[in-house]
Order: structure tokens, then C-alpha cells, then sequence
């Protein structure tokens, strides 16, 4: 991880025609933990995690804990407390040293920032060697209230769901949203970052296949840069007032029409869990930039 952008991200500029924007804003990646990134994390309650698990499928995963239970350790490190439920796909992965993304995001201040490295088990449960660090700009992030928890702890595997394609309230709960993380894994490492708009802007177009328009963002395209390298991919869906999460693993592709893109995304394996996390929040206030839906 020694440039911002390997041959994938390069590829879909170079398409769009934005190679200036991006090398303008090449610079923001760091490759360490400036101390505003540092603050910014310890604050945190929740972190998704995205990696590819021992057989090869990407998944995007929710951490959560009291503030501070990922902070920066120095200047390349990050330790956090605990970590994935054994349930978990991605938990065995991080038994090992694996290439990681992650992104903090804050609905109350509509702040995020980015930390992709390589994750390896440590002393408080986990530990972070960070190559590319970066924030984002608040656009498509919805306003919520952290106003509670629920039951301490992750869900119990007797509330873990699994399967091949999406049931009839998965699905409605992937139209319902107005927000999902994706994960992806390029020539450079793992990545994890957002998506926003408002609710209908993911698509189903069945039990095992979704599609969301790619809305204009900072120029950069390391999701969509990987997808050109890798089309594995991992999606997270949260409900924010349950703390249910909807993991789902597939395939994802690039598709460009006029002057728009979208993202095709097929579903593999499905694993939703009932209360996986302690957090509730309130109900969203909408991004200004969000695109209506039709």
C-alpha cells in the first residue's frame, strides 16, 4: 500500500475521465494515524471490518464496543477490544494475519474515516498494522442519535440464520434501507466503505440478485477499482433499531450506462443475526446530497 491507487481504481478514472480529481486528492491517504484520526476513532462505538474469509469469500463485519475500544496505539497501530462472535464469517480469518479495510463511521456528526491495513490477533483481542488511512466526505451519510443499548453482548448462534438467497424479509429489509457497507479486496489489500441514500435506492431484482446506482463521490473509485480487479465482494445491512445485521457474500460487477453506473450484485451465502449489536439508534434524518429515488 505504498500509492493511494493500484491498476483497478487507475482504470475507472482513467473511463470517467476524473485522473486529475483523484491525483488531487491522492495525497490525503495517509499511511499513518494523524492524531485527529487517532481522537476521531477513540470515540467510536462501532467499527465494520472487511476481509476474505479462509474460503475465499469477502465479507463486511460490525464491531462494536464502549468507546475506546478501538483506539490508536501509535503512529501505524490500531488495538481493538474483543472481536468478532465465533458466528462470525469472517472470525476465523482473523485468527491469522490477514489483509483488512475498515471504516469508523459516526451517524451523529456524519463523519467517517477509512483504515486499511493488515489485522493479526493482539493483546486486547486485535490488532491493526495500518497502510492507508483517510477520511471521507459526509455525503449520503444519514443523521441518527445514539440513544441506547440493547442486550450486552453479540448475537447467540441459535439466533444466526443462514443461507443461499435473500428470504421475503431479508428482502424487504434491503429495500427499507437508507444505508450498507460494502467490502471489497483488490491487488493492494482489503477495503470497507459506505453507501447512502434514501430508502429504495438498493434494488432487488430477486432472491439473489441487488442493484444500486453508483452516486458521484470524491473521484477516487477504490471500491469499484477493486470490483475491476476482484469481484468478490461483502455487504453489510444494520438495522439500526434492532441491531439486527444482514451479511451477505457474492459477486459484484460494474455496469456503465449514459452517463450513470451501478453495481450489479449477486448473492452467495446469507447470514443474518438477530441482535448482533448492543447499539440503538434513533430514526434517520436524510443527506441533503441523497439522489430521490424513483
Amino acid at each position: 500500500m505504498t500509492t493511494a491507487y493500484h491498476h483497478g481504481s487507475l482504470a475507472v478514472q482513467e473511463r470517467l475521465g476524473v485522473q486529475r480529481a483523484a491525483a488531487h486528492i491522492a495525497p490525503s491517504v495517509n499511511p499513518g494515524i494523524r492524531p485527529v484520526a487517532a481522537a476521531f476513532l477513540e470515540l467510536q462505538p462501532m467499527l465494520v471490518l472487511g476481509a476474505a474469509a479462509p474460503d475465499g469469500r469477502v465479507w463486511a463485519s460490525l464491531l462494536t464496543g464502549e468507546p475506546g475500544f478501538a483506539r490508536a496505539t501509535g503512529p501505524h497501530t490500531v488495538s481493538i477490544a474483543g472481536g468478532l462472535a465465533p458466528h462470525d464469517p469472517l472470525a476465523e480469518a482473523l485468527t491469522g494475519e490477514t489483509p483488512v479495510g475498515t471504516i469508523a463511521l459516526d451517524p451523529r456528526t456524519r463523519r467517517r474515516m477509512r483504515l486499511n491495513g493488515t489485522a493479526r490477533p493482539g493483546a486486547r483481542g486485535l490488532l491493526i498494522e495500518a497502510g492507508q488511512v483517510f477520511a471521507n466526505c459526509p455525503k449520503y451519510l444519514q443523521k441518527r442519535e445514539l440513544y441506547g443499548s440493547g442486550p450486552a453482548g453479540s448475537g447467540t448462534p441459535s439466533e444466526v440464520r443462514r443461507g443461499t438467497a435473500l428470504t421475503g424479509p431479508q428482502l424487504a429489509a434491503v429495500r427499507a434501507a437508507d444505508t450498507f457497507f460494502v467490502a471489497t479486496t483488490g491487488p493492494d489489500g482489503a477495503d470497507a466503505s459506505h453507501r447512502g441514500g434514501n430508502p429504495g435506492f438498493v434494488r432487488a431484482e430477486g432472491p439473489r440478485g441487488l442493484l444500486w446506482r453508483d452516486y458521484p463521490g470524491n473521484a477516487m473509485f477504490l471500491t469499484l477499482g477493486n470490483l475491476e480487479a476482484d469481484g468478490r465482494a461483502g455487504l453489510l445491512f444494520l438495522d439500526w433499531e434492532t441491531g439486527t445485521t444482514l451479511q451477505l457474500s457474492g459477486r459484484a460487477k460494474t455496469v456503465y450506462h449514459l452517463e450513470e453506473r451501478y453495481v450489479r450484485f449477486r448473492v452467495d451465502s446469507v447470514v443474518e443475526t438477530q441482535a448482533a449489536s448492543p447499539l440503538r439508534w434513533s430514526a434517520p434524518e436524510y443527506s441533503p446530497a441523497n439522489p430521490t429515488t424513483p
